[in-house]
């Protein structure tokens, strides 16, 4: 069987100068420019304490100009919603963003709450929100010498956020979950940049296997943008001019955006059958790692290939079908570059491809990058235009002699319509994603040159196979490694915080000096998957990582590095030696080693780099569910022929602060715990073939009853928490 067809029932979205998607379409097709420059406090300091120049920007940004959302909470609505309207309105704006884009995109479908059989998966960048760094440093700075603290927390900063902005991951999924009465569960994932399109390639999935008869996907960008600019401006990425001008030869870096987008999604044969509005019919996406490539920033031509290809493998079609690429195309002159070789590769043997990018109207989305592409193309199949690219005047050379055109001017679209839409991230994720008109699904799409069999979309569950965990790697509190972990289980040892992190120098693929910049969580996680996979032979493109995570507060310590000059100024204290003393106390200045050691889908993606796997590699946000959901979605691709092996693992140091305070401010008193768990997982059968040790078998076909229960359920005789503490989104792979 080929790619079931998923129709787009639904379009939701919170974007620059378009609260709803018709608005957006509207302005990509008039060619509006919606950057501009930050609103007036949305740093919570003024300009002067973070203005730089490109020449001088260490903890400083020289560019405030964005995409910028404005006007939401003038349509916002609260009422009709599953939850009361004060359970939303003291949260972050990106809670409500989420609800609003999402209901929005069911209500284009035709349906309302409850929903039994519709589930959420949100492409979420796991970064501190603005509320949630506002919460971290109310914690800090309550910490500090009483009269210190005094006289920072003083005005806007006295009344300490929401503790559930501190779980900003996955907790923004499951409350709109429950506001729309979505019953069929809600989790997010974060592939940096092509975090939506995972997303959308996740929830067809749940279609396809019929555990969901509706699925809500997207993404939300709408982290401390603070941290945004300045970060970005260390890795010297933004534009010094503030214009996005992808494929442009005078391109000198993005422009930051932000926002969040959604389509309802089902099956086409129940679409058809129920009469919803068929608005474009995905065909097939394709998801890859560029593996070792160029690094954890630099983009692979290879793997971005990889990515395409699979997308016409599964469905059937050929590259050259396509009449119109929405391209990942952000701007940056290496990005871009890479970008138009891998499509000249791919589309050798088309005769006119056109391209164009909406970030140079809204600027770069990062997570939401992907589906905002993804509704400019389904108003282009609506129009039957395919609107104009702003910047490029002059394409880069790259583009010569291809296939490729820049749409500089809008044109009509003749039919049959077919478009592609592409995303790609730090980290070497890689997204490609066929959409069709929808009164040209039906039709032929000529030959594909396929390298493996398409997926089956066949319902995983009626036969599911028998699942091996093969090797173990475990880093939990102040243990060592495997060892101490099984030590302190079989010994009930109590194992307290995390002191020290080791890190294996032989074999790193890292610069020692960048991984002392690195946040300890992807330290942690990496030296558990390096030594699960110790004496492995694991197939590069077959190969996938899964790791679940949730955001870690001390990322939001450089925030308040930033914020303290402003803080002792308006408290009248001695904004010189002081400040120097108090700032460096946070964090140490924010150097590009740290922007990257920062970057949170790296819990996965430096995995990827280190072992060179070319298979999707992503984290994933369930909270303390989040190494189980890690755990079924590799399940899953292994049952379904996606991948030969998954790395499976969950980290999460919860032992810190900020943690323990949302922890009791929420009335939920378990002592934290620090853990970094990786298992590798392939079929039994390929287990057994292979010689691999089986430590543990997942079948859900088995009937016996349990031989022993470990967590903390009825009936538990083992229950980690009592050793190790509950490290939050590691809490469940450390049970298993």
């Amino acid at each position: 069987m080929g790619y079931e067809p998923i129709a787009v029932v639904g379009r939701g979205c919170v974007l620059p100068d378009a609260l709803d998607p018709d608005t957006f379409w509207e302005n990509i097709a008039a060619g509006r420019d919606s950057l501009s420059a930050v609103p007036e406090g949305r740093w919570r300091l003024p300009h002067r304490f973070a203005m730089g120049s490109p020449a001088e920007h260490l903890d400083r940004t020289w560019t405030d100009r964005g995409g910028y959302v404005r006007g939401f909470d003038a349509v916002f609505d609260p009422s009709g919603l599953a939850l009361a309207p004060e359970e939303i309105l003291g949260l972050d704006p990106l809670f409500r963003w989420v609800v609003h884009g999402a209901r929005q995109a069911l209500r284009e479908a035709g349906y309302e709450g409850p929903l039994p059989r519709a589930g959420l998966v949100l492409g979420n960048l796991s970064y501190p929100t603005a509320a949630g760094s506002a919460f971290a440093e109310h914690v800090w700075l309550s910490a500090l010498p009483p009269a210190l603290r005094e006289a920072l927390l003083t005005g806007e900063r006295r009344a300490r956020p929401d503790a559930r902005d501190r779980f900003s991951s996955a907790l923004p999924a499951r409350l709109a979950a429950r506001a729309l009465g979505l019953g069929a569960g809600a989790w997010a994932l974060d592939a940096a940049c092509a975090s939506s399109l995972y997303a959308i390639k996740h929830a067809c999935d749940r279609l396809h296997d019929g555990t969901a008869d509706l699925m809500v996907a997207g993404a939300v960008n709408r982290v401390d943008n603070l941290f945004l600019h300045i970060g970005f401006c260390g890795l010297s990425a933004v534009s010094a001019t503030g214009r996005g001008r992808p494929f442009d030869r005078a391109a000198d870096g993005l422009t930051h955006g932000e926002g969040a987008g959604f389509v309802a999604l089902t099956r086409l044969s129940r679409a058809r059958t129920a009469g919803l509005p068929v608005l474009g019919v995905i065909r097939g996406i394709g998801l890859s790692n560029d593996g070792r490539g160029g690094g954890l920033l630099s983009p692979a031509q290879e793997g971005q290939v990889r990515a395409m290809r699979q997308a016409y493998a599964v469905a059937g079609l050929a590259p050259e079908s396509v009449s119109l690429v929405e391209c990942h195309a952000t701007g940056t002159p290496v990005g871009d570059a890479v970008e138009a070789r891998s499509m000249a590769e791919v589309y050798a043997r088309g005769t006119d491809v056109p391209v164009g990018s909406a970030k140079s109207n809204v600027g770069h989305l990062l997570a939401s990058a992907g589906v905002a592409g993804l509704l400019k193309v389904l108003g282009a199949l609506r129009s039957g235009v395919r609107p104009a690219s702003l910047g490029a005047e002059r394409p880069i050379e790259e583009l010569d002699g291809t296939p490729l055109r820049v749409l500089t001017a809008p044109e009509p679209w003749p039919g049959p319509c077919r478009a592609a839409v592409s995303a790609f991230g730090f980290g070497g994720t890689n997204a490609h994603l066929i959409i069709d008109a929808p009164d040209a699904a039906e039709r032929p799409g000529g030959p594909a040159r396929r390298t493996r069999p398409a997926v089956r979309p066949v319902p995983v569950r009626e036969k599911p196979a028998p699942l091996a965990i093969v090797a173990l790697g475990a880093r939990v509190g102040e243990g060592g490694g495997t060892e101490d972990f099984r030590r302190a289980v079989l010994g009930g040892e109590r194992r307290g915080p995390v002191a020290e992190i080791a890190v294996r120098l032989p074999g790193l693929a890292f610069p020692p000096l960048s991984m002392d910049r690195t946040m300890p969580p992807q330290l942690m996680v990496l030296e558990a998957a390096r030594e699960a996979v110790r004496g492995l032979s694991l197939p590069r493109e077959r190969t996938m990582v899964v790791i679940g995570m949730g955001v870690d507060p001390a990322v939001a310590r450089a925030g308040a590095r930033w914020r303290v000059p402003y803080w002792l100024e308006a408290a009248g204290a001695d904004a010189g030696a002081r400040a120097a003393e108090v700032r460096d106390a946070f964090a140490p200045p924010m150097a590009a080693e740290r922007v990257v050691g920062s970057l949170p889908n790296l819990v996965a993606n430096r995995i990827s780099t280190q072992l060179d796997l070319g298979g999707p590699g992503f984290a994933v946000s369930a909270e303390e569910a989040s190494g189980l959901v890690a755990l079924d979605l590799a399940a899953r691709a292994l049952r379904t022929g996606e991948a030969d092996v998954a790395l499976v693992g969950a980290v999460d140091l919860s032992c810190e602060p900020v943690h323990r305070a949302a922890l009791r401010e929420l009335g939920r008193e378990a002592e934290p715990g620090d853990a970094a768990v990786v298992l590798v997982v392939k079929p039994l059968d390929a287990a057994r073939r292979d010689g691999d040790t089986v430590m543990a078998v997942l079948d859900e076909e088995a009937a016996d009853a349990a031989d022993l229960v470990v967590g903390d359920g009825p009936g538990a005789a083992f229950d980690p928490v009592s050793a190790f503490g509950r490290a939050h989104a590691a809490h469940g792979l450390v049970s298993v």
